[in-house]
């Protein structure tokens, strides 16, 4: 898969999702499910490329990247990837609701640090937090390139 810089991932800037608030109100995704063990995706690379080979030849891409994971247990999570508009063959989600979101860098390992920090800001806002979508922004191997690796941590409120 590239992209129109002509790199596997496109270089992601983190302002635009820093301590933002997000309403979204029936967003459409491509869903999908995800085989980890212990929280350790196994399949995510072939899931998502099956899954982008669909979106691209719908013409669906959406104009950011924006791939959510919701990590549903240490055996596999679902992914939901942006769509511009409903892909044929594919399971098709929507999400709607409020989101803080925040923005992290570094290892993937780090992510249970991240989900307690994120729940320390949801209740600074006085805020209840309903769920947590993670967002990578990159694939391992282009987050070693650009040098960060950042996740976006959406809070449903």
């Amino acid at each position: 898969m590239t992209t129109k810089e002509g790199k596997c991932c496109d270089k992601f800037d983190p302002v635009p999702w820093q301590e933002k608030e997000i309403v979204w109100k029936n967003k459409i995704f491509v869903k999908d499910h995800v085989t980890s063990l212990f929280h350790i995706p196994i399949n995510m690379g072939q899931k998502i490329i099956k899954n982008m080979t669909l979106i691209e030849k719908a013409k669906a891409k959406s104009p950011y990247q924006l791939m959510l994971s919701d990590e549903r247990s240490m055996w596999g999570s679902d992914i939901y990837i942006d769509v511009a508009k409903e892909v044929p063959d594919a399971q098709m989600a929507t999400i709607s609701g409020t989101f803080l979101t925040k923005v992290y860098d570094g290892p993937y390992q780090d992510a249970g640090k991240w989900a307690q920090d994120m729940e320390s800001y949801v209740k600074d806002r006085s805020k209840e937090l309903k769920k947590l979508y993670f967002s990578y922004t990159t694939c391992p191997k282009c987050a070693k390139k650009y040098g960060h690796n950042y996740v976006v941590v959406f809070a449903q409120v």
